[in-house]
């Protein structure tokens, strides 16, 4: 039996990756369709809150009579175009820096390497809310805010990633060839941190749905009348006996859809490790 465990988890594996990549392609898919925004917040005042299997709302309604189902499908777009947005933007001033502080090194490697030693001692989540509450919330706010808060820990991923390539053979025969250093970067130095950078770019969305609900779950987040999981779970406190499936669908949502996250971002980074991508 032991020797069983370690084939049985790989047979698995491949069908957790098959299962994260469907996953995140049916979240594309829900925010890529307009209609689903208004249709998940048409609001029935005279409905109100109604549980669970009420004629035409399988999932019931919210307090405001709007359907759950409807409701948790139309925050797809607020679950994957803030994340997306801050996991590359973060990664887009990493590269930059990244690889300036580790290409040039000297005081301009050490000027970048203190102010993000700075930046990592500082509690993420409890700064973006205090930021949140002082310029007065909104969503794209914050998905500025993340992006500047998680843009540390990419300088220092593409600085270590480009670091242990900087004194390879090929690099060495490029400068010989008195190639540009933005030539050298672009074409011969990132497509070997690819797999790096791609699977962090995953993880960080992740954590960046994680981030973006808990401030919306404050409130702080997207306005009342958007759709969103984090506010919806806020809006849901006072309906766990009446309506469970209110708290219940946006929360396993956040979960399946930063699970799918995290699986597809391991599995690059053990491809990268094979050489395969």
């Amino acid at each position: 039996m032991r020797h069983m465990l370690p084939t049985r988890r790989l047979a698995l594996r491949p069908v957790a990756v098959v299962l994260s990549f469907l996953v995140l392609a049916a979240v594309a898919v829900l925010a890529l369709v307009p209609s689903l925004s208004s249709a998940g917040l048409n609001q029935n005042l005279l409905l109100s809150s109604a549980a669970p299997g009420t004629q035409g709302h399988a999932w019931g309604t919210d307090a405001l009579g709007r359907d759950v189902l409807l409701l948790t499908l139309a925050g797809s777009r607020t679950a994957l175009a803030g994340p997306v947005m801050i996991s590359c933007g973060a990664m887009a001033v990493g590269l930059v820096l990244g690889t300036a502080a580790a290409w040039l090194g000297g005081w301009v490697d050490w000027l970048i390497s203190r102010v993000v030693e700075v930046m990592l001692s500082l509690p993420t989540l409890l700064i973006a809310i205090v930021v949140a509450g002082v310029i007065g919330g909104g969503y794209w706010a914050n998905v500025l805010v993340f992006v500047i808060l998680y843009s540390p820990y990419e300088i220092r991923l593409v600085r270590s990633g480009v670091l242990a390539h900087l004194h390879d053979s090929y690099l060495d025969a490029a400068r010989l060839l008195e190639l540009g250093p933005m030539r050298i970067a672009g074409r011969h130095l990132l497509p070997v941190i690819r797999p790096l950078i791609g699977a962090e770019v995953f993880l960080e969305m992740a954590n960046a749905l994680i981030s973006l609900s808990s401030l919306s779950f404050l409130g702080l987040g997207v306005s009342p009348q958007d759709a969103d999981w984090g506010r919806q779970l806020s809006d849901a406190r006072e309906l766990l006996f009446s309506n469970p499936m209110a708290a219940v669908a946006p929360g396993v949502a956040i979960i399946l859809t930063s699970v799918a996250f995290n699986v597809v971002g391991d599995w690059i980074t053990e491809r990268g490790m094979k050489g395969e991508i």
